[in-house]
């Protein structure tokens, strides 16, 4: 008796990305994934016709938001019917900084059984000169490092790019709409006992400007976000 491979599917928030959606969408491995949903959130741009040239399915979310957009992507696949909803969901950015071909490395652990929650660690793999901005290694640095403190494990980064088992995502339970999305996930995670690992990943400097890192505003509020949401379930 043989067993049918596990649905994956791949989720991508996406604001005023045109210029780097149809790259990051043809660097996905073919024949991995069952389908890719780009969330259109509040472009002003043609990303969204970018996407869907590019072959993904579409969803627009015109509340602005990082958290907004990935919730807008599950309530998607939540609402197909239940043979198509995925059972693996990984998370990309749409800005080309990740490595979409690197998908294979992060599902090993979730396929053999030994994670339900991988993150893809930029402290661990290669990064392109420039492409993590000194605020961004020190704001990984503090936020794991509180991570650690609190939970235990091994976190070393709070990078987007992961993957996660359906059901796992359910029990989690995620209702961060902004900054806090990937730090609440781990946190968590870690109070409910998930099975977590880190695998290394390349990054590199992304096409265009980061919405957070990219000016003071974003900066600020993004590091006020992650630490309050780690002390928030303190």
């Amino acid at each position: 008796m043989t067993t049918s491979p596990p649905r994956i599917a791949v989720l991508i928030p996406a604001h005023n990305e045109e210029k780097s959606i149809a790259l990051v969408l043809s660097e996905i491995p073919a024949g991995l994934v069952q389908e890719v949903v780009v969330v259109d959130n509040a472009s002003t741009d043609a990303t969204a016709a970018a996407a869907r040239a590019a072959g993904a399915t579409v969803v627009a979310e015109p509340r602005p938001g990082y958290g907004q957009a990935c919730l807008a992507g599950l309530a998607y696949y939540a609402a197909q019917p239940a043979a198509q909803t995925p059972e693996i969901i990984v998370f990309l950015d749409g800005d080309h900084s990740d490595f979409p071909e690197e998908m294979p490395a992060l599902l090993v652990p979730i396929l053999s059984g030994a994670a339900e929650l991988v993150i893809g660690s930029r402290a661990l793999g290669q990064r392109e000169r420039g492409a993590l901005l000194p605020q961004q290694r020190f704001g990984n640095w503090l936020a794991t490092r509180l991570l650690r403190l609190r939970y235990g494990g091994t976190h070393t980064d709070l990078g987007p790019f992961r993957a996660v088992r359906a059901d796992a995502l359910t029990r989690i339970g995620m209702v961060d709409t902004n900054y806090g999305w990937t730090v609440e996930m781990q946190v968590k995670a870690a109070r409910l006992g998930l099975r977590v690992a880190e695998v290394p990943v390349r990054y590199r400097r992304r096409i265009g400007v980061s919405k957070v890192s990219g000016t003071v505003r974003g900066t600020i509020g993004a590091g006020y976000k992650i630490l309050w949401t780690i002390f928030k379930y303190w």
